[in-house]
């Protein structure tokens, strides 16, 4: 998980603040140390450490506690407010040209994970009512014109090519002709990347920045490179000059320190964050919801928006019709379980709501075995649709193959029928509670007409 240690640090640090009055600087010392060492060893910039630690301290020493607020909410609520604004302080957006097609550059190093970037970027666009076309400019890497063509084909997004042998200069010019023959509203110019940065990388962007003069230059970077992230980006901006970064594999890294470095150090902001390998694990960087996480207040408003994005309106009233004749099948119980796993891991869902973050941490150090979901998907494609549909005819003989089908355990089958009809039982009971309740104007998840 994303700042995983980090989030522990703090909230450890946190809890040491004690006392009824104001903070003084005694009380200040020990958990500002804390903090401090948290955020080095989270791999944030020397530099930006001191300079958050003494603006936390500034605020906090001699402070009248706010009322209703004792000393450590107190500097929860400082501490939250500079990581924020330490973050960027809002979110900053993806500039849309004012005459389609927008055109977004994407650079960095090779191995950053630009061209994956590209296609996670077309789908996300995708989602938002946009025309996406993906334009494979690095002529160095035969596999990314392969790699992005095998994206477009996915996601049914136009890949526009001239193959290895023209340069990525024309190719950026002939695929902004092209979007506008297809009427796409957006251009993402996927580009060559280095080992490292030299000059005749730099002198190709630049090329290719003065021919299509692109709304954004979004910098890739590696969340796992640490400190070398900040560096990159330093020097990709002074060479190039970029409107904001992509920060990818975040959820590979625990300490997260480039991301809470980049913006202070290059004042450029972080647009977008990778947080998977799916091409639907890329998400706008919010700076308060991520203070937010990093703190363990959870993060509603993304779980929210996870929800509306992923859930089927027309399968669940026609799961509520099918509840309220006691028709609800593993069909359906199969459905309900792939809409919760599009919402991302169990980790993931908990740390987002607010009090779970230790229950996250519970949960891991108990290994739970997230592949459940997997195990009963496969065994209940092992049943014929006339089983699914009637699981009363499931007999032994019949858990028996079934069982055999898909590579489990009879006891296996047996466990899932079985919590198949205590789910069933939840939401008729749910089903009554939200007839109940909307009598009164409050409604539940299936309390739909």
């Amino acid at each position: 998980m994303a700042f995983e240690s980090l989030s522990e640090r703090l909230q450890n640090a946190l809890k040491m603040f004690r006392g009824t009055g104001k903070l003084t600087e005694e009380d200040l010392k020990a958990p500002l140390r804390e903090v401090r060492m948290a955020l080095l060893e989270a791999d944030v910039n020397f530099k930006v450490v001191k300079d958050f630690v003494a603006k936390v301290k500034e605020r906090s020493l001699g402070a009248e506690v706010s009322e209703g607020l004792n000393p450590h909410q107190q500097i929860i609520k400082i501490v939250n407010e500079e990581l924020i604004e330490l973050l960027g302080g809002t979110q900053s957006k993806l500039t849309v040209a004012q005459k389609p097609p927008t055109v977004i550059m994407l650079v960095g190093l090779q191995g950053a994970g630009k061209t994956t970037t590209a296609g996670k970027l077309a789908n996300y666009l995708k989602h938002k009512h946009k025309k996406p076309l993906l334009v494979a400019g690095d002529v160095y890497r035969p596999a990314a014109i392969t790699q992005l063509q095998v994206l477009g084909e996915q996601l049914s997004v136009p890949v526009f090519t001239l193959g290895d042998k023209v340069s990525p200069v024309e190719i950026a010019e002939k695929a902004i002709e092209k979007a506008r023959s297809l009427a796409c509203d957006t251009v993402i110019i996927d580009t060559a990347g280095r080992l490292h940065i030299n000059e005749e990388l730099m002198d190709e962007l630049r090329n290719i920045k003065a021919a299509v003069q692109p709304q954004e230059i979004l910098l890739v970077v590696d969340a796992m490179t640490g400190q070398d992230a900040v560096t990159v980006a330093e020097s990709f901006n002074s060479e190039l000059g970029i409107d904001g970064l992509i920060v990818t594999k975040l959820d590979g890294d625990a300490r997260g320190g480039a991301v809470l470095s980049v913006k202070a150090v290059t004042g450029k902001p972080v647009k977008l964050i990778g947080l998977g390998e799916k091409l639907d694990a890329l998400e706008p960087f919010h700076p308060d919801r991520m203070a937010s996480r990093i703190l363990g207040m959870g993060d509603i408003l993304t779980l929210v928006e996870k929800i509306q994005s992923t859930t089927d309106l027309a399968k669940a009233l026609e799961m509520e019709k099918k509840l309220r004749k006691d028709e609800f099948t593993l069909e359906q119980f199969l459905d309900q379980m792939q809409q919760v796993k599009k919402l991302g891991s169990l980790e993931t869902i908990l740390g987002l709501i607010p009090g779970m973050g230790g229950i996250s941490q519970k949960l891991k150090e108990a290994n739970v075995d997230e592949k459940e979901f997997d195990r009963i998907e496969a065994i209940i494609r092992s049943m014929t649709p006339k089983e699914r549909r009637n699981p009363d005819i499931i007999n032994g003989s019949r858990r028996k193959r079934i069982a055999l089908g898909c590579g489990m355990r009879v006891q296996d089958v047996n466990k899932l029928l079985k919590n198949f009809e205590e789910s069933k039982k939840m939401m008729k009971r749910m089903q009554g509670m939200a007839k109940f309740a909307s009598k009164g104007g409050m409604r539940l998840p299936f309390g739909h007409k």
